[in-house]
């Protein structure tokens, strides 16, 4: 699946991913998913609710972001198409914390940051069976 965000987007997650770090950052992708593309139209930070002690390589949010940002979409005719988070000093890639904590059918942003540096972006989607993640095709667009 071809996964498409702007530049502009991507620019506002970088931010948020550096000025964050040491810490995980994340939040909610908004956009519309279709048969051969999710276009990703916003995002919506999240603040991590983990234990502070555990910032740096856990995220967590409160139910009732989810609940206030799934409403703000369908306001907007969009819908939560995802999620984005990054990993301080660590790849791209999901964890296996990731893997137990994701749902199907959902788009994962990870962006790696090294030494404060957001430096790699990749797209991942959970298998129906939740064995593991699938890489997407992430289309950064001008």
């Amino acid at each position: 699946m071809k996964v498409i965000l702007a530049r502009s987007l991507q620019r506002q997650i970088f931010e948020q991913m550096e000025t964050s770090y040491p810490n995980e950052a994340g939040g909610f992708l908004l956009g519309r998913a279709g048969a051969e593309a999710i276009v990703i139209e916003d995002i919506m930070a999240v603040d991590n609710v983990f234990a502070e002690e555990e910032q740096y390589h856990r995220y967590a949010m409160r139910p009732q972001d989810w609940m206030r940002f799934e409403d703000e979409a369908d306001a907007r005719g969009l819908a939560l198409v995802g999620y984005y988070h990054s990993h301080p000093d660590s790849a791209a890639i999901p964890s296996e914390y990731d893997r137990e904590h994701a749902l199907p059918n959902f788009v994962y942003i990870i962006t790696a940051v090294m030494m404060a540096r957001a430096r790699d972006m990749r797209a991942w989607r959970l298998r129906a069976d939740r064995s593991a993640f699938d890489r997407d095709n992430l289309e950064i667009d001008a």
